[in-house]
């Protein structure tokens, strides 16, 4: 969405998820004693990411709406041993969903200088794990410069960019994105530029995983500890799914994280569909001093019976997440109404993982 109208409909998000609140209580329950291996201390050892988001790499905000969580996702997978090479939108790019750009030039803007407290994160990665921004420009990237889409940023960087830069004439084992600021559920997720960011790597056959981090209790604030635990969470996750081989092509991995910043813990990971309501929706309001512009502003649902926006899927991503889970879905870039990805055998296969076998947060 518009980065003009995303502070006024982030207000309107914790309205709206209370709505779904009724709704909650009728989830399955997972149970939270499964018992896990111990861990090995790099359980992604030699594994090569590439790390994208929608929210880019500025990370310079007070909110950290504006890339934080790539970099705490960058911390937590090279503590786990992995190969990690960001190349991200120079600028926010929320909700581009599979937006990509048609022609001109794309130009890489090395980042030097870290954020504060990330510096050494991916000491002795073989790639050296740098971090790059995508403008869109035949020249250097400025304040001002346009940026590349997020799915700009994957397609690059799998045809060429990588190969170029990294070395990775083999491209990576896995694409992974976020952390982004605020979670990608419901209908909302045909709008998310890191879920399209996602469908654009299962597009050329690359596994990936979409992560996402529940604001604070006003949703326009997006604290630190959210996203760290996440990637936390998010590591061992694909930690296990490399380990039982589980990766997979077919389909992209939505996972969303509650908001734990007050000490709250999450709840086990629940195995979800998308939901069919609306959290929140682009509405558009005529000023009225010119018949011809209108702004952009968001929608709260009624959630009555009959209202457009009120869920209905019973086991939905916005409901098990209001109710304190981690919210874990497959996505498909197939929208064949009905279809079956290879007859569903690696979504069962996934699905029996995430239910008894993922870590617990």
């Amino acid at each position: 969405m518009p980065t003009t109208s995303r502070s006024r409909i982030v207000l309107a998000t914790t309205a709206a998820l209370a709505s779904l609140t009724a709704a909650a209580h009728a989830l399955p329950q997972t149970t939270e004693t499964a018992t896990h291996a111990e861990p090995s201390a790099e359980p992604l050892a030699g594994l090569r990411v590439l790390l994208s988001n929608d929210d880019s790499m500025q990370a310079a905000k007070a909110s950290h709406a504006d890339g934080l969580g790539l970099y705490e996702m960058r911390k937590a997978l090279c503590a786990a041993g992995a190969d990690v090479v960001v190349m991200a939108p120079w600028q926010v790019q929320s909700g581009k969903g599979t937006a990509v750009t048609n022609g001109g030039a794309l130009t890489l803007a090395r980042r030097t200088r870290l954020p504060v407290g990330y510096e050494n994160d991916c000491t002795g990665a073989p790639s050296g794990s740098p971090v790059y921004g995508v403008c869109l420009s035949d020249d250097a990237c400025g304040a001002g410069t346009p940026s590349a889409t997020p799915a700009d940023t994957v397609k690059f960087a799998l045809r060429s960019g990588l190969a170029a830069k990294a070395g990775w004439a083999d491209g990576p084992e896995v694409v992974v994105t976020g952390i982004n600021s605020g979670p990608n559920v419901s209908a909302q997720v045909n709008d998310s530029g890191t879920v399209g960011a996602a469908v654009a790597a299962i597009d050329d056959g690359v596994p990936a995983l979409a992560f996402s981090s529940s604001g604070d209790s006003t949703n326009t604030d997006f604290p630190v500890a959210n996203y760290r635990a996440n990637a936390e969470f998010g590591t061992r996750l694909l930690a296990g799914m490399r380990e039982r081989s589980l990766l997979t092509g077919k389909f992209a991995v939505k996972v969303d994280y509650p908001d734990v910043s007050t000490g709250r813990r999450a709840k086990a990971p629940l195995w979800t569909d998308i939901g069919h309501g609306k959290v929140v929706w682009h509405d558009y309001a005529a000023r009225r001093d010119s018949g011809d512009t209108f702004d952009i502003v968001p929608g709260v649902c009624a959630d009555r019976p009959g209202d457009s926006c009120t869920e209905t899927v019973r086991r939905a991503d916005s409901t098990a997440l209001l109710s304190g889970h981690v919210a874990v879905a497959p996505v498909t870039a197939d929208r064949t109404y009905g279809a079956t990805v290879d007859g569903g055998k690696n979504l069962r296969k996934l699905k029996h993982y995430v239910e008894h076998d993922a870590p617990r947060p």
